[in-house]
């Protein structure tokens, strides 16, 4: 997962996070440069009255004295009608030199900050910066994994080339990026509202000024108790108005300074947030603490040496998987395989194909159907492998492939063959597949066989298609592929809660955690159990029932950090899988392993979470409202039969509203008097529901699909009045959907 984020993470901001890096090294040198030509008197030697008296005495219509985070003292006044500015030196309050900022600082600054844009530039650097600390967390799990846990990350690293150069540089790297980017990302969260800004210790005017003779600056005794270093700036009161007063601001506070009596008026300490503010700033901007700027902006250099190795690496990796599979060129290859999936599943598939047609002499090019080309110039024959997602639809390396699909060339004598794979519980299986068959069929491709389906990746029923399909093109084929995973594992039931059972629908709520083992190595108590392996909630756990090697998936109602297993299973008539479980007894042991299900996650963020399910579709919704620490907006619609006999999960969603890790529960139930189903309760709150879509919330089915289609109906009947339909909230991952 680390590896995919960062990857992903890096190859699409790569020119941004150069920029903004490369820039930000660039204008760390400011700081140190504004430091040198500074000169700091030790602290007490200077008071601001002293310092005041001096500078007057050389710029007799001084406006305003300013100490910058340098140590740099500037002096703004007018000099026969003319304004202007000077640094000057401290101990004497001679001019050293006109204060101008540097125009290429100045540019660097605007590039660095907004990409020589307005807010829309602002917001794309605050957004860089969030990916590179995106980038620094994943790429600091990466380096952890590869030196052999976070206890040997300083001991040196082997390798070499791209990966040795790419990761000593993060090594040294790491810390100033990540806090550069920590800090970016708070700034530009303060800039659009999205933290909350300092508050203002502006104090207010003085309602009363002696407006007596004004003493001399050197005089006044507040003055003369604030110290030059802790001075930001000193604006002199307007000459010909004998009620103005002299403002103060020093990192203490502000208040203003009677100009006769030189008493403090109306001070305001600076606030504890003002102060988190500017140390936040400091840190970013390296002003004030120009030798943390050399170092971040030293660490800032090595984000274009990162992004080019990173990508070399990445390159090299995709390279070598399409080496592996020996693939033809687009020009040359007079066979064509074609994949859809989800989570690469159909791959191991296609593989097998590949690699025998590959022994039988033909040139093999094997692609997602994303990647379609407009023409196979040499090809004769086209296998088209493609699952479905959820109820029909594409999956993620085919759903752009029917819009190709119309830019395609047809070459001579070009066949074809689809193989769908999906799960005949569902009441459009393999759709899909049917709907390409259809599609290349009407351009006017030549069919090699009727389209064929696969189901639950069945090892049998693919090798009988290898079998009919040898015969179709004369061509040797064996294909044997087992989908299930080598690294099974061992679960041993912990306990149980059954509901149902009085209205005929059993459902039962099983916890298992890791196998103990037997022999000689129980005894061992460091060896007697293997942990869990890694999992999160909504991802699937493939049982393996025993006597049948087809696996059957149910959704984790849980994470691995929670140390165990949990799932929610309803027993099916004749099913053999939910029987089995439904038999198990207490310390029985079961056989399984993970499949990640990454798409089915609630998205991160403060946007609210509608969870809606039935039955036992509510075990990863449960896992999801277990794991909302962060006590975001989450509501959850929820449907069974009747609440003395199948209310699962009651205590622990009593539990989750009292600690506000559920918002709302909205409950419905078909086997009592008020009879009704979730969809009816989505239509009655249907207002509520729209105004928190159109706030940006996300939705997320789990259950039957009778139950998932009538919901979906009642979405899009409800989204009417916003313009929008289910489809583009599946589009914008906003609607998701977990249906058996």
């Amino acid at each position: 997962m680390w590896r995919t984020v960062h990857s992903i993470a890096g190859l699409l901001a790569a020119v941004l996070l150069i920029t903004v890096a490369t820039s930000g090294a660039i204008l760390s040198v400011s700081p140190a440069l504004d430091r040198s030509g500074a000169t700091i008197p030790a602290q007490g030697a200077v008071s601001v009255a002293q310092l005041a008296g001096r500078v007057v005495n050389h710029y007799p219509q001084t406006e305003q004295i300013k100490r910058l985070p340098s140590g740099v003292i500037v002096v703004y006044y007018v000099n026969d009608g003319t304004p202007g500015a000077d640094r000057v030196d401290p101990l004497t309050g001679l001019g050293v030199g006109s204060y101008q900022p540097s125009p290429l600082f100045r540019w660097v600054k605007d590039l660095h900050r907004a990409f020589l844009r307005d807010d829309g530039g602002r917001l794309l650097a605050g957004l860089t910066a969030a990916v590179m600390v995106l980038m620094c967390l994943s790429g600091a799990f990466l380096l952890a994994r590869r030196s052999g846990g976070w206890r040997s990350l300083l001991k040196p690293l082997t390798g070499t080339g791209d990966q040795r150069v790419h990761s000593e540089l993060a090594r040294l790297a790491i810390i100033g990026l990540l806090l550069s980017a920590l800090t970016g990302t708070y700034l530009s969260a303060v800039r659009f509202g999205l933290a909350p800004e300092p508050m203002s210790n502006e104090p207010a005017y003085p309602a009363e000024v002696t407006g007596g003779t004004p003493a001399t600056v050197s005089s006044l005794k507040a003055l003369r108790e604030t110290d030059l270093n802790s001075l930001h700036e000193l604006v002199f009161p307007y000459p010909h108005d004998p009620l103005d007063v002299y403002s103060l601001s020093t990192r203490q506070g502000s208040g203003f300074v009677d100009p006769s009596t030189g008493e403090l008026l109306e001070f305001e300490a600076t606030t504890s947030h003002s102060r988190l503010h500017g140390l936040i700033l400091s840190l970013h901007t390296g002003e004030g603490l120009w030798w943390l700027g050399l170092l971040v902006g030293a660490s800032s250099l090595t984000v274009p040496v990162l992004g080019i190795s990173g990508t070399c690496i990445w390159w090299h990796r995709r390279s070598s998987v399409d080496r592996s599979l020996n693939n033809a060129d687009i020009a040359t290859a007079d066979t064509v395989i074609l994949v859809g999936s989800e989570h690469n599943t159909t791959y191991g598939f296609a593989r097998v194909l590949h690699e025998q047609m590959v022994a039988a002499g033909r040139r093999v090019l094997t692609a997602d159907m994303n990647d379609l080309a407009q023409a196979y110039p040499s090809a004769s024959m086209l296998f088209v492998l493609t699952a479905t997602y959820g109820d029909g639809g594409p999956p993620a390396s085919a759903d752009s492939f029917m819009l190709k699909l119309n830019h395609f060339h047809i070459t001579h004598g070009l066949s074809f063959a689809v193989l769908g794979f999906g799960d005949r519980q569902y009441a459009n299986y393999c759709r899909f597949a049917v709907e390409v068959d259809e599609a290349l069929g009407r351009i006017g491709l030549e069919r090699l066989d009727e389209a064929a389906f696969i189901d639950r990746q069945s090892s049998r029923m693919f090798n009988d298609w290898g079998h009919r399909l040898a015969k179709r093109i004369n061509v040797p084929l064996s294909l044997v592929h087992d989908p299930v995973p080598s690294t099974r594992f061992k679960l041993e039931l912990l306990d149980r809660a059954d509901f149902g059972a009085q209205i005929n629908a059993p459902t039962s709520i099983l916890r298992f955690g890791p196998a103990r083992k037997t022999g000689m190595a129980s005894y061992l108590p460091w060896r007697g159990v293997r942990p869990l392996p890694e999992f999160e909630a909504g991802d699937l756990i493939g049982v393996i029932p025993p006597g049948d090697e087809t696996a059957r998936y149910y959704s984790l109602a849980c994470s691995s950090t929670d140390g165990l297993l949990e799932i929610c299973v309803r027993k099916q008539p004749g099913g053999v899988c939910s029987g089995f479980l439904h038999n198990l007894k207490t310390g029985e042991q079961i056989q399984g392993f993970i499949q990640p299900n990454p798409d089915f996650r609630p998205a991160p963020g403060g946007h609210p979470i509608i969870l809606i399910g039935a039955g036992a579709g509510i075990g990863p919704l449960a896992g999801f409202i277990r794991k909302n620490n962060a006590r975001n907006p989450m509501f959850l619609y929820w449907g069974g039969r009747n609440p003395q006999s199948d209310f699962l999960y009651q205590p622990e969603l009593d539990r989750y509203l009292d600690d506000s890790r559920l918002t709302g529960l909205t409950t419905a139930f078909s086997r009592t008097d008020n009879r009704a189903y979730v969809q009816d309760r989505i239509t009655e709150d249907a207002p509520t529901l729209r105004d928190m879509i159109e706030k940006g919330a996300q939705i997320l089915v789990c259950g039957e699909r009778e139950m998932a289609t009538g919901v979906r109906q009642v979405i899009d009947d409800l989204l009417v009045p916003l313009g929008t339909s289910v489809d583009t909230l599946k589009r914008e991952g906003r609607y998701l959907e977990d249906v058996y």
